[in-house]
C-alpha cells in the first residue's frame, strides 16, 4: 500500500511540474504584435520555444489573419494551401514536438511585407530566451515569457492538489 501511494504521489508531482514549465508568448511582444512593423525573425530567434509552450497571435481580424503553412509556402508567401487558418484576433497555438512551424498573414501583401514567423521548437525543458549575440544585443532588454504569472499559478494550483491528495492518503 505504501509503495502504491509513493508511486501515485511521484506521478502527481511529475505531472504538476511538467504543466508548470510551459511558457506563453505573445507573438511580437514586448515591442510589437502581429502587425506589419515587427521584425519576427529577430523576435523568434531571441527565444527558445519548447513543446507545450503556447504562442498567441493578437491582431485586428479586419486587418490580419494567421495561416500556418509549409516551409515552401512560407518561403514563397503562398496562401494557396494553408495547414490551418486562424482569424479570431486572439489565436493561441500550442507548440508540439521538436520541429519547425511556419506562420504567415494571408492578407494580400502582408507576408511579403514581413508578416511571417518561423518557430523552431526545441527539445528539452528550457523556455528561457536564447543567448543574445551581435553588437546590438547588449542594448536590447532580455525577452521574457509573456506570463510568468501563469507558471506561478500552475505551480500554486499543483501544490494545492498535491497537498489535498496527500491529505486523503494519510
Amino acid at each position: 500500500m505504501a509503495v502504491t501511494r509513493t508511486i501515485f504521489l511521484a506521478m502527481a508531482v511529475m505531472a504538476i511540474l511538467s504543466t508548470a514549465s510551459a511558457a506563453i508568448y505573445n507573438v511580437g511582444e514586448p515591442g510589437g504584435a502581429w502587425d506589419l512593423s515587427t521584425n519576427y525573425g529577430t523576435w523568434a530567434s531571441s527565444r527558445n520555444f519548447k513543446a507545450d509552450d503556447q504562442i498567441v497571435f493578437k491582431y485586428s481580424p479586419q486587418a490580419h489573419d494567421v495561416l500556418e503553412v509549409s516551409k515552401a509556402d512560407y518561403d514563397s508567401c503562398s496562401t494557396a494551401s494553408p495547414i490551418t487558418t486562424l482569424n479570431s484576433g486572439n489565436d493561441v497555438v500550442t507548440l508540439t514536438a521538436s520541429s519547425t512551424r511556419y506562420f504567415i498573414c494571408g492578407f494580400p501583401g502582408h507576408c511579403t511585407g514581413g508578416m511571417k514567423v518561423k518557430i523552431d521548437i526545441m527539445s528539452g525543458s528550457s523556455s528561457s530566451p536564447a543567448p543574445a549575440s551581435g553588437p546590438s544585443a547588449s542594448n536590447a532588454p532580455p525577452p521574457t515569457p509573456v506570463s510568468t504569472a501563469t507558471n506561478v499559478e500552475a505551480i500554486g494550483y499543483g501544490l494545492a492538489v498535491l497537498l489535498a491528495i496527500a491529505g486523503l492518503m494519510a
